[in-house]
């Protein structure tokens, strides 16, 4: 198994309801996707699968050429970077942002009693600074703006040198500036060859930044449709996605999306 992501058949189960149902898909080195879908589609649930965070129910779910549950995860989550919602909340407000950043060196989110080199100090600041944060580093996280917070998590995300990049809506609450801020910086991460496989999680096609390859559509669990994305993301996908009509406009490397109003008359 030579992809980064090789999912057969991946359906998780909680409550008697899917999460996911049948997914198969495979991300390869070198490719960027976007994951887009309503609520509730298993967006959240496909990245905490990928990131050996959340096991299947049933098939096979394989992480950078390791099968989860034949593989210890404390040993593979290292080799991914992951920003979300849910480790955000897990960082003490008072931590330092340079802090922040380093720890993921161990995996772990509040600095104690480790000791760090030169050298991984080093790194987290070249990072935060290529993320227009450096200037964030002595403040603490709590004091930050969310559009501030987002950059500090993906660079933490990639203080490891992971082969995986996952990022779990990293647009989401931020104002119009800093969503544009951050689609910039992203889209310059995706276009750098020696960057990671990546993978992003959104709601909207207009945070979907430049470079990106390739998009997975979701609905209710199911894929509705995946593949390049100059061929795959169409009204017509979009529009199944989300349970009603859709207008998608590209504008250059970016894209825009409304309802259909004609549908309505």
């Amino acid at each position: 198994m030579s992809d980064v992501l090789a999912f057969a058949g991946v359906s998780v189960v909680r409550g008697g309801k899917y999460l996911l149902n049948e997914v198969d898909w495979e991300v390869e080195e070198g490719q960027r996707w976007v994951v887009l879908g309503p609520n509730g589609a298993g967006k959240t649930t496909l990245i905490q699968v990928a990131a050996g965070r959340m096991h299947p129910t049933a098939g096979v779910a394989g992480v950078l050429s390791e099968v989860l549950g034949a593989v210890d995860v404390f040993e593979l989550r290292p080799r991914v970077g992951l920003a979300s919602a849910a480790l955000a909340e897990r960082i003490p407000p008072g931590e330092r942002v340079r802090d922040v950043v380093v720890t993921a060196s161990y995996g772990v989110v509040g600095r104690w009693r480790e000791t760090y080199e030169r050298m991984d100090e080093g790194r987290a600041l070249e990072l935060l600074e290529a993320l227009g944060a450096a200037h964030l580093a002595n403040r603490t996280f709590g004091t930050l703006s969310e559009g501030e917070r987002k950059r500090v998590q993906i660079a933490r995300a990639l203080m490891t040198d992971p082969e995986l990049l996952l990022l779990d809506e990293p647009g989401a609450g931020l104002d119009l500036g800093g969503r544009e801020d951050l689609v910039a910086r992203l889209g310059e991460i995706a276009g750098d060859i020696e960057a990671p496989a990546l993978v992003l999680i959104t709601h909207h096609v207009e945070e979907i930044p430049p470079n990106f390859t390739d998009v997975l559509l979701l609905r209710e669990g199911k894929v509705v449709a995946q593949g390049p994305i100059e061929i795959t993301l169409t009204a017509e996908n979009l529009s199944a996605a989300f349970g009603m009509p859709l207008v998608l406009d590209r504008h250059g490397d970016r894209y825009s999306a409304r309802a259909d109003v004609r549908e309505r008359v």
